[in-house]
């Protein structure tokens, strides 16, 4: 049976658009159709991911009910099924779908419209309020919280300030990491970092992440791009999105390695050389590569007004140390990018184009898919460091 709500005016929507909501054109009325959904939970207790029936609730006046058509799986994701958690959980921060019901506030998407999901708030300027998380009631009534938005999942229910349109032609499968990964990655490089042309970089961890900063690094037009992991595979795979060097790890030591790749002339404070790059990321999180960054990024000739930058981009499970004299004498700045400093409704158009154009090529990045069904599967061959670029589920 349908359920009736009221459905506010809005301009610019077609009333007479259907999907699972119709809305009638003369009453303004929106009938809602029941959301059955199979949906990826994680247990409270250490344990496999199970797969659930679902129905999705109504959406709230500021939610909206999608379809999703495939889904990133983040490597962070492995920190929220290994942490402490006081009930199940629900996972998944990057999507593609189409939006089959809005709630009565919601106006800059209706039904049948493609959208992205994303765990950053989509506004250019400050959100109007605080986002909420999806809480979800699972088939015998426990409820399953998210960080919030659930995504592992062929249907999602979410704050409409996660939810970004996408134009209709998009294809709705490799494109789903643009809501983390190439977020993540790209945005580092473009709007942390600011890196410009000629500009040196070196990124540590050539994942999807990793994948995504080289790829933006060398379409503003960075030299040299400068590619660290301890697998061969994925530096080759680092050389194909941009990388003009890499640097093996198990081989050598990337700093000097780096620093070997990148004199300058000039000498600094303390009479010697100069070497590094001018940026330096850390798109891994571990202890030893947040330690890194800092010392690959360039020290300052002396009488310059010149200073490097290193920038954390993984998440880090450890408390960071570094060396505070070559932070001061050198005038290093460290900085956290959290998601690439993004802003979906500015970013989202920009990762589209680089794609359509050639230029970000999520095809080869997305090494893996995965049916909803072999979550635990997907979730084994993170951890193991099996993928080499980026898993998506497909539903």
């Amino acid at each position: 049976m349908a359920r009736v709500g009221v459905f506010s005016e809005r301009g610019g929507n077609d009333p007479g658009r259907i999907a699972r909501s119709r809305v009638a054109r003369s009453a303004r009325i929106l009938y809602f159709m029941p959301t059955p959904a199979r949906v990826a939970v994680v247990p409270e207790e250490a344990g496999l991911i199970r797969i659930e029936d679902v129905i999705l609730p109504d959406p709230a006046p500021d939610q909206v009910v999608v379809k999703l058509f495939s889904s990133g799986v983040c490597h962070s994701q492995l920190h929220e099924i290994h942490g402490p958690r006081a009930s199940d959980i629900v996972l998944g921060h990057e999507a593609t779908g189409e939006v089959v019901e809005i709630g009565s506030s919601v106006d800059h998407v209706a039904p049948g419209d493609r959208v992205l999901v994303t765990w950053i708030p989509r506004t250019v300027g400050p959100p109007p309020r605080v986002p909420k998380a999806a809480v979800l009631t699972l088939a015998n009534g426990r409820v399953a919280a998210s960080q919030g938005i659930f995504t592992w999942a062929d249907h999602t229910i979410a704050d409409e300030l996660y939810v970004v349109k996408i134009p209709d032609g998009t294809r709705t499968d490799v494109t789903c990491i643009i809501g983390c990964a190439v977020m993540t990655g790209s945005g580092a490089v473009i709007n942390t970092a600011g890196v410009r042309a000629g500009q040196s970089v070196a990124i540590f961890g050539a994942g999807g992440v990793g994948l995504c900063a080289i790829a933006a690094a060398r379409v503003v037009g960075a030299n040299p791009i400068i590619a660290v992991d301890l697998d061969e595979a994925k530096l080759e795979t680092a050389r194909r999105h941009g990388a003009t060097d890499t640097v093996d790890a198990t081989r050598v030591d990337p700093v000097e390695r780096i620093r070997e790749l990148t004199p300058v002339d000039g000498f600094d404070m303390m009479g010697q050389p100069v070497a590094g790059v001018d940026f330096a990321f850390d798109c891994i999180g571990a202890a030893e590569t947040a330690r890194q960054i800092l010392p690959a990024a360039r020290n300052k000739i002396l009488g310059s007004d010149e200073r490097s930058t290193a920038v954390l981009v993984g998440i880090p499970r450890e408390a960071l140390s570094v060396e505070a004299l070559d932070l001061l004498a050198h005038e290093k700045h460290l900085t956290g990018s959290i998601g690439g400093s993004s802003k979906p409704e500015r970013d989202v158009p920009l990762y589209l184009e680089w794609f359509a154009r050639g230029d970000l090529d999520l095809d080869s990045m997305v090494t893996r898919r995965y049916a909803l069904d072999e979550i635990n599967g997907a979730v084994a061959a993170l951890e193991k460091g099996e993928i080499e670029g980026r898993a998506i589920l497909e539903f």
